[in-house]
């Protein structure tokens, strides 16, 4: 691991990550603030950790592109350009809060005013370099016409900012192994396009993020594609399935917070809705990787009893033998917390300096995660599969888990099964 370079003030040290098969970084979909997983990023590369495999969805697809299209050494600087394009500074009628004088401490009124104009610039006019009001928009009862012209945006110009920022042949051809998730508009079916089985272009990244009926759906080799999202937002699963009889390590960084507080009122409802609509269905997951180790660690207690000889001379408990094995997998979860000022409108505000704020938290969220270093460790196989939350309290369970059986519960970095 190399000395990586001062920013901010700070000298970040090279983490000395114990070795694993593979590393994966998971990144799931969330609009504007994708720019957290870019914070999380710069982290990783601040460390010296670098990902084998990437995996995206929606807005984590968009930013997949930027890093697998570029040299290690250009990613986080690519990243910056390709977020810098597409967010807005804020106008004059935004930033009228930052006149207010100080001594009245409000602070978090300025920035929701300025958070909430953003929004609403973004939905009248777009983002540059991203998408742009369609005109005119297509009138249901005048004629059906192509799924990718029935939108309220045209998605055009991100294809443009995707060359701009991310090489094509590196992403095909280079030492990363890309994923990102699309549905099939005619199937409904999730798909992965995987750059080890095909040609990935800047159509199969936009189709990831092509959210309806916002954005339209972009044709690939004659089918029509939406954003992965509309199916499952985090492509955890995806990377999973890949891991048997491998030791991994996957940094999943989710842009939702399945947990929250009981809404207020009608805004409050709509935001919370988003958050447990498009949180990651990590519970779901943890039950599958549980049963899949109580199964290999039942199938290896029957071989104890097979005798020697049975086990050379039967090709099935050979296979029994693999599956016994079972795979050790350790996910390092980052989920981005809420600011105060922030609304249901929080995956459309792409002012420049919320941009800053999620980058900022992305970066102390790794930062602070890699203060735990044994949470690093490589699980045992008979462990199977651990999880770590910078944000979780140890030993507790999240509020939205309690009184369930689904999720580990965390104790001093290993994980115990329900009984």
């Amino acid at each position: 691991m190399h000395s990586s370079t001062k920013r901010n003030g700070r000298q970040p040290n090279a983490f000395d990550l114990p070795h694993y098969d593979e590393i994966a970084l998971v990144l799931q979909g969330g609009g504007a603030l994708g720019s957290y997983q870019a914070g999380v990023y710069e982290g990783l590369t601040l460390a010296g950790v670098h990902p084998q495999w990437i995996a995206g969805v929606s807005i984590g697809a968009l930013n997949t592109a930027i890093m697998a299209g570029n040299a290690p050494e250009n990613r986080v600087q690519a990243l910056r350009g390709f977020w810098n394009s597409i967010c807005h500074p804020l106008d004059w009628f935004g930033g009228l809060g930052a006149w207010l004088p100080p001594g009245l401490d409000l602070h978090h009124l300025s920035r929701k005013w300025a958070s909430m104009w953003a929004a609403g610039r973004a939905l009248t006019e777009g983002q540059p370099g991203f998408f742009a009001p369609r005109f005119p928009l297509p009138i249901a009862g005048l004629g059906k016409q192509n799924a990718d012209a029935v939108s309220y945006y045209d998605t055009a110009a991100l294809k443009a900012t995707l060359l701009q920022f991310a090489d094509f042949d590196r992403i095909n051809d280079g030492d990363i192994r890309v994923s990102v998730g699309a549905v099939n508009v005619r199937t409904g079916n999730l798909v992965y396009f995987d750059n080890t089985k095909m040609r990935l272009d800047p159509e199969h990244f936009m189709a990831s993020g092509a959210l309806p009926p916002g954005f339209p759906a972009v044709e690939i080799d004659g089918e029509y594609y939406w954003d992965g999202g509309l199916v499952s937002n985090t492509p955890l699963t995806e990377v999973l399935r890949d891991a048997e009889h491998k030791d991994t390590l996957v940094f999943q960084v989710d842009l939702w917070s399945a947990s929250g507080s009981a809404p207020g009122d009608f805004l409050d409802v709509s935001e919370r809705a988003k958050d447990i609509q498009y949180s990651s269905r990590t519970r779901a997951i943890t039950n599958m990787l549980e049963d899949r180790q109580k199964h290999a660690c039942l199938i290896k207690e029957l071989l104890a009893h097979v005798p020697p000889d049975a086990l050379k001379a039967d090709p099935l408990f050979r296979l029994a033998e693999e599956a016994a094995d079972g795979s050790a997998i350790n996910v390092v979860h980052l989920i981005y917390k809420n600011k105060p000022y922030e609304g249901h409108y929080k995956d459309y505000e792409f002012s420049l300096d919320t941009m800053e704020e999620h980058w900022q938290s992305g970066e102390e969220d790794i930062r602070d995660s890699f203060s735990h270093p044994d949470w690093f460790d490589v699980p045992s196989r008979e462990q199977g599969f651990m999880t770590h939350d910078v944000h979780r309290p140890a030993g507790s369970v999240p509020q939205s888990d309690r009184g369930t059986r689904e999720l580990p519960v965390e104790s001093k970095g290993e994980v115990v099964l329900p009984q």
